[in-house]
């Protein structure tokens, strides 16, 4: 109670209940003069018990940062910001910048708080610092393991528990020495990242080296991939379908571009789509969305797409009309061909509905006896349009 100012102390001891968790409960308990009412297990997203008493003097209490994947983020989802007021404290990350006297302006900061650990792969950058938020007292130790698999167990490893409370305490590690014990549910974890030269770095940048997806040859490669994506000119926030998604590649890389970026992969093969998300967890991209089966029947029922790309099954009946009927007004479509039958579907596009139709070759030096010589890769036809706002 000793870090709230007198207007959350007001805001408590005048409400007719407080909402919490048994700790958040436990710690205000002198100030409530009223009922406490703890959140129901498991934690009902919707609100209904805070919703049910709309119009009533209610207080909610959280910790951590409540609008950086918080209660306050849930909690505005259903009341506008003209019906509560929120009284904050100095978030976690905040609190661990002013510890560690690390500029948050320069660090990366993510939360692993009821999230996939993976996240913060695509972060592992040497000589980065990156604050992470975890859920428990077992995420310092998942975290150490996860940079020791992927080459940066030489990252110095800085947990802060308790930020703020009387038990606060501060160690630091290597993340492949971490051996620490007892620590505190609330903590997070400071990373000095430091790379191995087999360490699996993430690139910045459009067309990542083949070799860091796992496939069976059905990928878009790396330079045609590079080209993809920048056809499909990836905006924030937006949604891209990926029709035939393979190894996932397009839709991974999509994501990575920003944290904003949505992707559902579409894939009719059982062994390519465990592929894939094996793939977008091992990218940092576990929010990558996947759906089994065949086009155009599983497109049934999904979002509207902001921008879509065909990879694979584009030439198969219906699949290439759907996508288009699919697609919002002032939307993008990019499609591949490599065969004859999809590159006549995409000649007959370019007629109908207009676009532009580039050809893209590319050549690798290869052996040729005891010289080198250049091998051509197939050609792929691509097609590329933006539907029109009254379509």
């Amino acid at each position: 109670m000793k870090g709230l100012g007198d207007r959350a102390r007001g805001a408590i001891t005048d409400a007719s209940i407080v909402f919490g968790g048994k700790r958040h409960l436990e710690l205000a308990a002198p100030l409530i003069t009223s009922e406490a009412r703890p959140w129901p297990t498991p934690f009902d997203a919707a609100m209904r018990d805070v919703m049910a008493l709309r119009g009533q003097k209610v207080c909610v209490l959280a910790s951590g940062d409540p609008f950086f994947y918080g209660v306050g983020v849930t909690l505005s989802r259903h009341i506008g910001s003209d019906e509560f007021i929120t009284y904050p404290s100095p978030s976690a990350f905040s609190l661990a910048a002013s510890r560690l006297s690390w500029a948050l302006q320069d660090i990366e900061t993510v939360s692993l708080h009821g999230r996939p650990i993976d996240l913060i792969r695509p972060l592992l950058h040497p000589g980065r610092r990156i604050i992470a938020l975890t859920s428990d007292e077992k995420g310092p130790r998942e975290l150490a393991a996860l940079l020791t698999e992927s080459g940066f167990g030489r990252s110095d490893m800085i947990v802060l528990e308790a930020l703020g409370g009387e038990a606060e305490r501060t160690r630091a590690c290597k993340a492949a020495d971490f051996a620490l014990q007892d620590i505190n549910a609330l903590n997070v974890v400071a990373v000095e990242v430091v790379a191995s030269a087999d360490a699996r770095i993430l690139p910045l940048g459009l067309g990542l080296d083949d070799a860091l997806f796992e496939h069976d040859g059905q990928i878009t490669k790396r330079e045609i991939r590079a080209l993809t994506l920048s056809a499909l000119s990836p905006r924030r926030g937006e949604l891209l379908w990926d029709i035939g998604a393979g190894s996932g590649s397009i839709g991974i890389e999509w994501m990575l571009v920003d944290p904003s970026m949505r992707a559902i992969a579409i894939e009719a093969h059982p062994e390519r789509a465990a592929r894939i998300r094996r793939n977008a967890a091992s990218f940092g991209v576990p929010g990558l969305m996947l759906v089994e089966g065949n086009a155009p029947a599983a497109l049934d029922g999904l979002p509207q797409p902001d921008v879509i790309f065909i990879g694979g099954g584009g030439s198969e009946p219906g699949v290439f009309d759907a996508a288009v009927s699919a697609l919002k007004p002032g939307g993008r479509m990019v499609a591949n061909a490599v065969t004859l039958e999809m590159e006549a579907v995409l000649l007959a596009a370019q007629t109908k509905l207009g676009g532009n139709l580039i050809r893209m070759e590319v050549s690798r030096a290869a052996p040729v006896g005891a010289m080198q010589g250049w091998k051509p890769a197939m050609p792929v036809t691509q097609w590329t349009w933006t539907k029109g706002m009254k379509s």
